[in-house]
């Protein structure tokens, strides 16, 4: 599929021109790429977080401080695994989804 050239010229000229509700539009594509950063970011610590939580949990299972079981946590994933894939929906249903986005959360876990 070839593009014509002049309509690569129009979308260049209203991305570096145009206003959209009187803003720059590079100001509205940037939006979701500094959405993507903060994710990426809170997403990162996150992880390292609950990391470490798992392996201190584990390592009090281990000395059996902690009793742990396949029953017990079978429980807790009937229990709140609807919950938490219910929140996680609404999150992403709030974000702004894009290529703009993405990037932004890659980048920021990887320099987070």
């Amino acid at each position: 599929m070839i593009i014509p050239f002049s309509l690569i010229n129009d979308l260049w000229g209203f991305i570096t021109k145009g206003t959209v509700i009187g803003l720059p539009t590079l100001v509205i594509m940037a939006i979701p790429f500094i959405v993507g950063l903060i994710v990426g970011f809170l997403v990162k610590k996150f992880l390292k977080w609950a990391i470490i939580a798992i392996v201190i949990l584990l390592v009090l299972a281990y000395f059996g401080i902690w009793g742990l079981s396949f029953g017990k946590l079978s429980d807790w994933a009937t229990t709140y695994g609807p919950l938490a894939m219910q929140e996680a929906l609404l999150i992403i249903g709030i974000l702004p989804l894009g290529l703009g986005f993405i990037i932004g959360v890659i980048l920021g876990f990887i320099f987070g």
